[in-house]
């Protein structure tokens, strides 16, 4: 049985997740990074300074959304990624396995870029800086809208970033799809954390491979930790949610 968590990156969900993780007791423990994205969420932690150096390498694309997510993430008073981590120190601290099950990232957002067409750059980097003091109430608006609307909101992106949505979110899909399929041959009980977004690509192969699964929702993470929010203001969006 596969259980698949739909994260946020931006959210405090360490308590909930070890909840999860206890009362599950996973063989294995799946998490939405590669090597490489790992080896720099440590860095950010360990080594602030030659984690900013290293950015400056990065994809555009990458960067822009990199910043988002760690000025949102500071808002809910976590970094970026931190239930990733979470999911790793347990599975550390109770000698279970941790399977990367995402692909090579920053591969991922060189190639989306160059393969987009001039018109959806122009629209991607318009979007972006246009957001630049988006409220983290507005951002939770969103939220609430594509848990709501989850079809239309796919579709939305669909018409608006076909290059973002068919490399971002249908590619990296079918890639952890693979990875879970063979974790399914080896495990009994799995957990794979996902960003929310992916759940419901990631179900529909899963079912169509006859893989049985479980998932809990961000929402359902969410709802002993709901808090009233002020209007304090992040400094980049673009029209892509949480991965």
């Amino acid at each position: 049985m596969i259980t698949l968590i739909g994260t946020g990156h931006v959210f405090d969900l360490s308590a909930a997740l070890l909840n999860i993780f206890e009362e599950k007791e996973p063989e294995i423990i799946g998490v939405e990074l590669d090597p490489q994205r790992y080896q720099a969420i440590m860095l950010r932690n360990t080594d602030p300074t030659a984690y900013h150096a290293a950015k400056k390498n990065l994809p555009i694309v990458y960067k822009m959304l990199a910043q988002f997510q760690e000025s949102m993430a500071e808002e809910y008073g976590v970094n970026a990624g931190d239930e990733m981590l979470t999911a790793i120190h347990y599975a550390q601290s109770h000698q279970l396995p941790v399977a990367f099950i995402d692909t090579n990232a920053q591969h991922l957002f060189i190639r989306m870029w160059n393969t987009m067409p001039f018109s959806e750059k122009f629209k991607l980097l318009f979007s972006g800086f246009a957001g630049f003091f988006v409220s983290k109430k507005r951002v939770e608006q969103e939220l609430k809208n594509y848990q709501q609307n989850f079809d239309s909101y796919i579709q939305e992106i669909g018409k608006k970033f076909p290059t973002i949505k068919r490399t971002l979110i249908d590619e990296r899909n079918e890639f952890m799809v693979l990875k879970l399929v063979a974790l399914h041959e080896k495990h009994q009980k799995i957990i794979a954390c996902v960003g929310d977004g992916h759940v419901p690509g990631i179900s529909a192969l899963l079912q169509e491979k006859q893989i049985p699964f479980e998932t809990i929702r961000l929402q359902e993470l969410q709802k002993p930790q709901i808090k009233e929010t002020d209007g304090s203001s992040a400094h980049f969006s673009i029209n892509y949610k949480p991965l």
